[in-house]
C-alpha cells in the first residue's frame, strides 16, 4: 500500500503544480512576475510559520546541515530558480522556457553522481529522460528563431533549471536536525527573502505597477497556500524518500495538468502536438520505470491467479 500512496502523492503534487500555471496566467494579466512571485512566498511562509507555531513545533536552525538547507532550498530552489525563470521569459516566449525547463531531469542526474549520493542512473532512466524531453519539446513547439535571437532569455532560463537541479540534489544530501515543518518554514521564507531582492536587481519589476485585483488576490492565495505551503511540503517529503532524479521526471508529467487545467478553465486547446507529447511522456516514464512496472504486472498477475484458484 506504502507504493500505491507514494505515487498517489506523486500525481497529486503534478497536478498541484500543473494547475498552478493557469493560475499564474491569470495573476500575470495585472502583476509584474518577479514581484508577483515574492508576494506569493511571503504569505506562503507566514501561513506556514503560523501553522507550525499553532502546533508547538516552531525552532529555529541550528546546525550547519540546517542552514544549509534552508539556503539551498529557500535560495536556489525557491528564490532563484523563480527570479531566473521569471526574468527570462521577459525575453523569451513561455513555450521556449517550457523546453529549457525540460533540460532538469538531465542535468539531474549529472548533478547527483557528482554529489556522489547512492542515486544510480540506469540505461531505463536514460531512454525516459530522453523521450520525456522529446515530449516537452512536441508539447512546446518551439520556433528555433527566438533561441538565435534571444541569448540573454535562454540563458537566464537555463540558470532556472540549473539552480533547481542543484537544489534537489543539495537538499537531499543533507540531514538537518530541525524538524520538516519549521524547516520548511524557514526554506519559505529565505525564498522570499531572494525573491524581495530580485525585484531590486532586476530592471522593469517594481510593486508600484501591481493591480491587486479580485483574480490577482486569488491567484496569489491559491498559488502561496495550495501551490506554494502544501506543494513544496509534500515535494520535500517525496524527494526525501524518491531521491532527485525520480523527483526531476515531475518536468514531464506538469505539462500534462498544465495543459488540461488551460483547456478546462481557460477555453486553450489541445492541440495534435499536444497529444504527441503526451505519448512521448508516458512511453519516457514507462521505460525509465519498466522494471517496477514489469515486478507490478507480475505481483498483480501472481494475485489474481492466486484469486481464481481460491
Amino acid at each position: 500500500m506504502g507504493r500505491y500512496r507514494t505515487a498517489g502523492k506523486y500525481v497529486l503534487l503534478c497536478a498541484v503544480w500543473g494547475t498552478a500555471f493557469m493560475v499564474t496566467d491569470v495573476g500575470l494579466q495585472d502583476l509584474p512576475p518577479v514581484p508577483f512571485a515574492a508576494v506569493r512566498f511571503d504569505v506562503a511562509a507566514a501561513v506556514l510559520f503560523a501553522v507550525v507555531a499553532a502546533t508547538g513545533g516552531l525552532a529555529r536552525p541550528r546546525t550547519r546541515d540546517d542552514y544549509a538547507y534552508v539556503l539551498a532550498g529557500g535560495g536556489l530552489m525557491i528564490g532563484a530558480h523563480h527570479a531566473f525563470l521569471f526574468a527570462g521569459q521577459e525575453y523569451v516566449t513561455g513555450a521556449v522556457a517550457a523546453v529549457l525547463l525540460g533540460l532538469v531531469p538531465v542535468v539531474t542526474p549529472a548533478l547527483t553522481r557528482l554529489a556522489s549520493t547512492d542515486e544510480s542512473f540506469t540505461a531505463n532512466t536514460a531512454v525516459g529522460v530522453a523521450l520525456g524531453f522529446a515530449g516537452v519539446v512536441v508539447i512546446a513547439d518551439p520556433d528555433p528563431a527566438n533561441l538565435a535571437a534571444s541569448a540573454l532569455g535562454v540563458a537566464l532560463v537555463l540558470a532556472s533549471a540549473l539552480t533547481f537541479a542543484v537544489a534537489a540534489v543539495v537538499t537531499h544530501s543533507r540531514e538537518p536536525a530541525l524538524s520538516f515543518a519549521p524547516l520548511q518554514a524557514w526554506t519559505m521564507a529565505a525564498g522570499a527573502v531572494f525573491l524581495h531582492l530580485a525585484v531590486l536587481a532586476v530592471p522593469g519589476q517594481s510593486f508600484a505597477d501591481a493591480s491587486w485585483t479580485p483574480a490577482a488576490l486569488g491567484a496569489v492565495a491559491y498559488l502561496s497556500v495550495v501551490a506554494g505551503v502544501f506543494g513544496f511540503v509534500l515535494y520535500f517529503r517525496l524527494l526525501d524518500g524518491l531521491g532527485p532524479i525520480e523527483m526531476s521526471f515531475i518536468e514531464y508529467v506538469i505539462p500534462v495538468f498544465a495543459a488540461l487545467a488551460g483547456w478546462l478553465a481557460l477555453g486553450q486547446t489541445v492541440t495534435a502536438a499536444t497529444v504527441a507529447g503526451f505519448a512521448c511522456i508516458f512511453a519516457g516514464f514507462v521505460a525509465a520505470k519498466w522494471r517496477a512496472l514489469r515486478a507490478e504486472l507480475r505481483r498483480f498477475a501472481a494475485s489474481a491467479s492466486a484469486g481464481a484458484a481460491d
